[in-house]
C-alpha cells in the first residue's frame, strides 16, 4: 500500500535519462579498446569533421554523430561498386557487420527491431490478457480508525470472477471509510468490502456492473524455484499497471504477521515489488495467478544490511481457501483454545525452574492464563502448565502455538502434551470457533 502523495528529489529523473548515454559511450570506447576524447555533437545534417577515436581498433569511429545516425552491429547489404565503395570479389564473403555511423533503418536483421523477441512474446501476451483484470484500489481513510489521520492510501487488486469480486491485501483496505476501484482503462467505481482476514492479509471487495476482464487463479502446489514470474501493480499508487518480471527465488517462506501469527507458505520472488503493488497478482507464463503480492523486505531491521529483490506473495492455494470463506461468511472461522501463553527457551525455563523428567525445558509455551469456559479450561489446562506439543508436533520458534492451531478446524479434537510440576501428561481438547 502507498499513500498517494510522495516526493522525489529534483532532477533525479534527468539524471536517470542522461546517465545511460554516458555509460553507453564509455562501454563503446572500452569495447573498441579506445579512449574517447573531445566529444562533439551536432543537431542535423552531415556529421561534421571531428577528432577520430584513437586506439587499437582497426577502424576509426567518428566521435561526432548526426542525431539521425547511430552505431549498429547487424548484417549489412553488400556495397555496390562505385566511388568510395569496395567491390566484393566473387567467392569471397561479404562483411557481416559494420562499425561506425549507420543510418537508422538500414541493413537487415533476423528480427524486427521494435517487436518483441520470441522469448518476450509470452510475457507480452500475459500482460495483454491479464492487465485489464488488475485494478488500483483507493482507500479513503477513516480518521477515527487511523489516530486522526485522514486522506487516501492505495494498493492493487485483481478481479477474480465476473460477478465483480476482487481480491487484495487486508492492509490495503485497513482503516477504511470508503473504497473505490480504478480499472486499467481509467474508469472509476465504488467498491464494497465483502470481508477481510488480518492473519492471512487478504481481503475481498465487490464492484457492481460489468468488469473488463477476469484473472485465472492457478495452482501453487507444483511451483519450483527458478520459474519465471510477472508482477503487475500500481507502483507508488500513480504508475498504474506497472509490469515487472523475475523468477521464483524460494518457496515456503515465513514472515512475521499479525496477532503473533507467522505468515507461512509464502512465495519469494526477485520481481520488483514496490509500494502500491500490495494486493496485485504474481503470474506464471501461462497467465495464471500463482500468488498475491504482500510484502517486500529491505533490511534485517538493524539498519545495516540492505537487501534488494526480496519480495513475497501469498500462495494462490491459500488465497482460494481464504477468499472462499470470506465470500461465504464475510470472515474466516479459526480454531480457538483459550489460553494466554508465553514462549520459553532454555534460559527462561532455567530461571523459572521449568523442568520435565529429562531436565530443564528448552521449548514450548508456558500458560499464564486460561479463559473461562474455553476449550482449554474444559480440558483441564491450568496456569503454570507448559504446553510442549500438539498432536506430537513440538512447539518452538518455528512452530508457535498460534501457528500450530491454524492447521486445525473448529471442533477438531487435538491432544496437548503438557508438563505440570515436572510430569508430562496428555490432555485431549476439543477446539471451538474463535469468538
Amino acid at each position: 500500500m502507498t499513500h498517494r502523495s510522495y516526493t522525489s528529489s529534483p532532477g533525479s529523473a534527468w539524471t536517470r535519462r542522461v546517465a545511460p548515454l554516458a555509460v553507453a559511450l564509455a562501454l563503446l570506447g572500452a569495447t573498441a579498446g579506445c579512449t574517447l576524447s573531445n566529444l562533439q555533437t551536432t543537431t542535423a545534417g552531415t556529421p561534421t569533421a571531428g577528432p577520430a577515436v584513437t586506439g587499437t581498433a582497426s577502424t576509426a569511429i567518428p566521435a561526432t554523430r548526426d542525431a539521425g545516425l547511430q552505431a549498429e552491429t547487424r548484417t549489412a547489404t553488400p556495397p555496390t561498386a562505385g566511388a568510395g565503395s569496395a567491390t566484393v570479389a566473387p567467392g569471397t564473403v561479404a562483411p557481416t557487420h559494420t562499425v561506425g555511423a549507420v543510418p537508422i533503418g538500414t541493413g537487415t536483421s533476423s528480427a524486427p527491431v521494435n517487436g518483441p523477441l520470441p522469448q518476450e512474446e509470452a510475457i507480452v501476451q500475459v500482460v495483454d490478457r491479464v492487465g485489464p483484470a488488475v485494478v488500483t484500489v483507493i482507500n479513503k481513510l477513516d480518521p477515527q480508525l487511523n489516530r486522526g489521520f485522514s486522506g487516501e492510501a492505495s494498493g492493487t487488486g485483481v478481479i477474480m470472477d465476473r460477478s465483480g469480486l476482487i481480491v487484495t491485501n487486508n492492509h490495503v483496505v485497513a482503516g477504511t471509510s470508503a473504497l473505490q476501484v480504478i480499472f486499467a482503462d481509467g474508469r472509476k467505481t465504488d467498491a464494497t468490502l465483502v470481508g477481510t482476514d488480518a492473519i492471512s492479509d487478504l481481503a475481498v471487495l465487490r464492484v457492481s456492473g460489468a468488469v473488463p476482464a477476469v484473472a485465472v487463479l492457478g495452482d501453487s502446489t507444483d511451483l519450483r524455484p527458478g520459474q519465471a514470474v510477472i508482477a503487475i501493480g500500481s507502483a507508488l499508487g500513480d504508475f498504474q499497471n506497472t509490469v515487472t518480471t523475475g523468477i521464483i527465488s524460494g518457496l515456503n517462506r515465513k514472515l512475521p504477521g499479525n496477532n503473533g501469527i507467522t505468515m507461512e507458505n509464502l512465495i519469494q520472488t526477485d520481481a520488483a515489488i514496490n509500494h502500491g503493488n500490495s494486493g496485485g497478482p504474481l503470474l506464471n507464463l501461462h497467465g495464471e495467478v500463482i500468488g498475491i503480492n504482500t510484502a517486500v523486505v529491505r533490511n534485517t531491521g538493524s539498519g545495516t544490511d540492505v537487501a534488494e529483490g526480496l519480495g513475497f506473495a501469498i500462495s494462490v492455494n491459500t488465497v482460494k481457501t481464504i477468499t472462499s470463506e470470506l465470500v461465504s461468511k464475510g470472515r474466516v472461522a479459526r480454531p480457538y483454545l483459550g489460553v494466554d501463553s508465553r514462549p520459553i527457551n532454555r534460559a527462561i525455563a532455567s530461571y523459572y525452574d521449568l523442568r520435565d523428567e529429562s531436565g530443564v525445558l528448552d521449548q514450548g509455551v508456558v500458560v499464564v492464563g486460561v479463559t473461562a469456559n474455553s476449550p482449554a479450561e474444559v480440558a483441564g489446562v491450568r496456569a503454570g502448565d507448559v504446553i510442549t506439543a500438539i498432536n506430537r508436533q513440538a512447539l518452538d520458534e518455528a512452530n508457535t502455538l498460534a501457528n500450530a492451531l491454524t492447521h486445525f478446524g473448529i471442533t477438531d479434537r487435538i491432544t496437548l502434551t503438557v508438563v505440570r510440576a515436572g510430569k508430562t501428561q496428555a490432555l485431549p481438547v476439543t477446539l471451538a470457533e474463535r469468538p
